[in-house]
């Protein structure tokens, strides 16, 4: 991401790449200067503060976390890094959907994908406390319907 400014590009090993011909590949903001600098100053960023291994490190708590939620509702957790999702199990008295809309009045926003899919992509600038108060979030939402 280059924050409010749209980038692009594409990456491949040379038999990929090699197989485009001019014309057959366009991108809307390749090539773009400005966007080009700030691309690679967002690279930077990603790695000056280490933010996939700190994607890595936090995604694993909140899997481990998510673990713990009751399995009567939560069948699965999946994820990497800090993109994960659970999987609710579907009732006349919840799902997704239902879940979601709980959470949002609880003061956390996530995404229903699927039907049965909830998913989770905090940004990965979020503290470890953030991401312990979101779960916190998820646990007491959860139990309700347990209630």
């Amino acid at each position: 991401s280059g924050g409010v400014l749209p980038v692009s590009a594409v990456l491949a090993d040379d038999e990929v790449m090699l197989t485009i011909k001019p014309g057959e590949h366009g991108s809307t903001y390749g090539g773009n200067p400005l966007a080009c600098k700030v691309a690679i100053a967002a690279l930077e960023v990603l790695e000056e503060e280490k933010l996939a291994e700190r994607s890595e490190y936090l995604g694993q708590i909140l899997r481990a976390e998510l673990n713990k939620l009751p399995s009567d509702i939560v069948t699965l957790v999946r994820g990497k890094g800090l993109l994960n999702a659970i999987i609710i199990k579907e009732t006349p008295e919840f799902d997704a959907w239902k879940v979601c809309l709980r959470l949002r009045d609880n003061g956390l926003l996530a995404k229903p994908t699927h039907g049965d899919i909830i998913r989770f992509a905090p940004p990965l600038v979020i503290t470890e406390e953030q991401l312990k108060e979101c779960v916190n979030i998820i646990g007491e939402t959860i139990e309700s319907f347990r209630k």
